[in-house]
């Protein structure tokens, strides 16, 4: 009696262990599903997004363009403001403290000014969510990025290396002040607006260099200049809105 009883016993614990093994199982798969099942949908609504910037302003480089595909846009986007700032509209993201991610057009066609090639130094200033950066280290840049707000400093870090870029080094500091233990740069990135040209950030570029940046206070253009034998070229572009370039407060 007592053996038929540990008998049962032990085929009861049987039964509930494959029970949990089955379940564990069945949520694993129905998870992995429900997980590529929105990649998938993201990748189509990056696909969309592309092709509005072929479609609407004539955009054709599709090294960039192919560049951007594999950047996971919404991953860069916190979650409680995508609802407000769908991540693959043609506008600009709030992606808090006052900053955004620049409108899908504009980050493709600074990124084709720039002209970056495999294994270039690229400077970025103003990190923002990081996806610039994502953008850049998928051209094959090594990419060093500074953000002067340090809350989305860490979070563009925390993204950048939950998505596989370790081309991307980001610091927390002042853009105005560049990166001098990196420098020179083969090229300079800046994504938000300053008055004037930053003395400094010259400086840094490379002979046969190129910077792209925003400048301006209330009426802003793109402007690119090259570096040649130390003399600057200036080339002014389209008109722009971005936010201003911070400069940390002097103690």
């Amino acid at each position: 009696m007592q053996g038929q009883r540990k008998a049962f016993k032990n085929l009861l614990r049987m039964k509930i262990m494959l029970i949990i093994f089955l379940s564990i199982c069945n949520y694993n798969v129905f998870s992995g599903e429900n997980r590529n099942d929105k990649d998938s949908e993201m990748k189509n609504e990056r696909i969309r997004m592309l092709e509005v910037i072929r479609t609407q302003y004539g955009f054709n480089d599709e090294r960039v363009l192919s560049a951007m595909l594999k950047v996971r846009r919404h991953c860069y986007i916190p979650a409680d403001k995508r609802e407000e700032s769908p991540p693959y509209g043609d506008h600009p993201c709030s992606i808090g403290f006052g900053q955004t991610i620049s409108q899908p057009f504009i980050v493709a066609y600074m990124t084709s000014l720039l002209d970056v090639k495999k294994d270039m130094k690229v400077l970025e200033i103003g990190t923002g969510s990081g996806y610039q950066a994502a953008v850049l280290a998928e051209l094959g840049a090594k990419v060093y990025t500074i953000e002067i707000i340090p809350e989305l400093a860490e979070h563009a870090r925390k993204v950048l290396k939950e998505e596989g870029y370790d081309n991307v080094e980001v610091k927390t500091g002042d853009g105005y002040q560049g990166w001098p233990e990196n420098a020179p740069f083969d090229a300079i990135i800046v994504t938000c607006a300053p008055e004037e040209i930053p003395p400094v950030l010259v400086e840094q570029l490379k002979d046969g260099g190129k910077m792209v940046l925003p400048l301006g206070e209330w009426s802003q253009r793109l402007v690119v200049l090259r570096k040649e034998k130390d003399k600057i070229i200036r080339q002014d572009d389209i008109a722009v809105r971005f936010v201003p370039m911070i400069k940390k407060k002097k103690d």
